[in-house]
């Protein structure tokens, strides 16, 4: 298949057994890309599901809040097949509570998987692009990167960290053929979400559909999630001929959630 542009490359996607990094991985499989897979729970099914898409993939279980993980399983990528060329940092986990109630460990915990990951990763990968002089880092932000929302100090400090970094990064490379730029979705569908609608549906007695309509109604003026199938379609424009020159952005897919 012609179309097929990531032949050859291999793309890294943390927290990607599931949700969003999944999304992302699929797309860049169906471009060609050799898959590395990393998180929690099923792993047999998305590796099949990638494999299925005519790739090699494989799976390290790193835990994104050790240094240690992070540096095995970039080891792990470069061994396996040969170096990392596309880096989606997309691991990330998420805790409410006012400031003054937030549980310490929940903050390191969410500064460490949400932010500090992804400069290791990004550490350990650039080597290799700036090696073979072509590389692209995506930043799996938030619409937390650019705005903030009551009781997730951790998130938003954490994503607009992630946003700061990828233009850090970028700068840094601006003159080479790595490119660094940030996602940043509004509400997306993913199992995370999901509860977050359940738990809304069984605390005001609504349905699953009404509690759908207020959550997105708060902050969405779409009306309508971000599906991680577009999430990957962004993924693969930022690795095409017309990414080439986007540097560091931090683009929202968030339904008009920031244009208010």
């Amino acid at each position: 298949m012609s179309d097929r542009t990531l032949v050859g490359k291999t793309a890294l996607v943390t927290g990607s057994t599931s949700g969003i990094g999944l999304g992302i991985a699929k797309a860049l499989a169906q471009q060609g890309a050799n898959i590395v897979l990393n998180g929690f729970g099923d792993v047999e099914g998305p590796k099949a599901e990638i494999a299925a898409l005519g790739v090699q993939v494989a799976y390290h279980g790193a835990d994104m809040s050790k240094a240690s993980d992070i540096e095995a399983m970039m080891t792990f990528a470069a061994t396996t097949f040969g170096g990392v060329d596309i880096l989606v940092n997309n691991a990330g986990i998420q805790h409410v509570a006012t400031v003054e109630d937030f549980p310490v460990e929940r903050w390191d915990a969410i500064i460490a998987i949400n932010l500090t990951s992804a400069f290791h990763t990004s550490r350990l990968a650039l080597p290799y692009m700036q090696k073979t002089n072509w590389g692209r880092i995506i930043n799996v932000a938030s619409v937390h990167g650019l705005v903030g929302s009551a009781q997730k100090s951790a998130y938003v400090a954490a994503k607009h960290g992630i946003v700061g970094l990828t233009k850090v990064t970028a700068l840094e490379n601006a003159t080479t053929g790595v490119t660094c730029n940030a996602i940043c979705p509004g509400w997306v569908l993913t199992p995370l979400v999901q509860k977050q609608i359940d738990a809304k549906a069984q605390a005001l007695g609504i349905t699953n559909n009404d509690a759908v309509k207020l959550l997105l109604g708060e902050k969405e003026p779409s009306m309508q999630f971000t599906t991680p199938e577009e999430l990957g379609e962004l993924a693969i424009f930022f690795c095409s001929k017309a990414g080439q020159n986007i540097r560091g952005v931090a683009w929202n897919m968030d339904g008009g959630w920031t244009a208010q």
